[in-house]
């Protein structure tokens, strides 16, 4: 069965993004983009929310087409334009790239399309995640930690009601100090 993948760079007082939505603080180098390439090559699909995939349609089906756009970029542009995306959105009328807009997270469709054949699905955009998580339908965690204090900012997790027990999977430094740290979903214990 397929996995939901929550992938998200954070700062290391937890935000993934500043007040006015600025990111200028990620750290993405050349090394930092080719591990995301060829993670995100191997998934089945983009999941996200109408803010996260109107950043990336702005610029990724594109970016390629710019001499000055750096290989590892021109690569992910690719891998963007012809990955399967699912776009939860209320408002958004028509996509493109390879697109499937859903209006509404309903579980059960969601385990459906976790049973389907293919690769993990990557979920990004804490709002949506926040509605994956409350609904438990999270199965990893791979958080990109940059080193860096924004002060405040929009949190990668707000205050939820669910619990969620992890076991440590996995954890990489890169050479410009991003840590990703790399977790799975356990299920409790039945109660004895």
């Amino acid at each position: 069965m397929r996995r939901i993948v929550l992938s998200m760079s954070v700062s290391l007082d937890g935000f993934i993004e500043g007040p006015e939505q600025e990111i200028d603080w990620h750290l993405v180098d050349d090394e930092l983009h080719l591990h995301f390439n060829e993670y995100l090559r191997g998934m089945g699909a983009f999941v996200s929310g109408r803010v996260t995939y109107d950043l990336m349609a702005g610029f990724w089906p594109t970016a390629d087409a710019d001499p000055a756009c750096a290989p590892v970029m021109a690569e992910f542009a690719g891998i963007w334009r012809d990955m399967p995306k699912i776009v939860y959105s209320r408002t958004l009328q028509q996509a493109d790239w390879n697109t499937t807009i859903v209006r509404e997270v309903v579980a059960e469709d969601v385990l459906a399309l976790k049973a389907q054949p293919g690769g993990d699905l990557v979920i990004g955009g804490p709002d949506l995640a926040a509605t994956f998580r409350r609904l438990d339908l999270i199965d990893a965690y791979r958080v990109y930690v940059h080193p860096v204090l924004i002060g405040r900012g929009k949190p990668l997790f707000g205050p939820s009601d669910t619990r969620t027990n992890l076991r440590h999977t996995e954890t990489r430094t890169f050479g410009n100090g991003v840590v990703l740290l790399g977790y799975e979903r356990v299920e409790p214990d039945p109660p004895s």
